[in-house]
C-alpha cells in the first residue's frame, strides 16, 4: 500500500533567536513570556530561560533556541536544528 505524501504549505512567521545578541527581557516581553533561572543550572549568573504559556502548556525556550510567532499569533519555542531545517530567511 502506498501512503499519500504531503508538503507543508509555505507560511511566513516572525522569529527571534535566543543568542548572545538578544536581551531575554525584551524577547519575553515580545512573546508574553517570563524570564526565569534555568531549572537545572540554577546558580548566580547562570543561564536564563524564557517560559511561554502555549496551548500545550508552559514551554521553555533555552539559550540557542528560537521563539516563533505562528500564523495565528501564538508563540512557541523551537530548537535551533529544527528551526534551521524548516525555515529560511527571506
Amino acid at each position: 500500500m502506498t501512503m499519500p505524501r504531503y508538503r507543508k504549505k509555505p507560511v511566513e512567521i516572525e522569529a527571534v533567536h535566543l543568542s548572545n545578541d538578544t536581551t531575554p527581557a525584551k524577547v519575553a516581553y515580545w512573546c508574553g513570556g517570563r524570564v526565569v533561572p534555568h531549572p537545572e543550572k540554577n546558580y548566580t549568573g547562570g543561564p536564563m530561560v524564557i517560559e511561554i504559556d502555549t496551548l500545550e502548556g508552559t514551554m521553555r525556550a533555552e539559550p540557542g533556541d528560537w521563539i516563533i510567532k505562528g500564523i495565528k499569533g501564538e508563540f512557541y519555542p523551537c530548537r535551533d536544528d529544527i528551526f534551521r531545517a524548516t525555515y529560511e530567511e527571506f
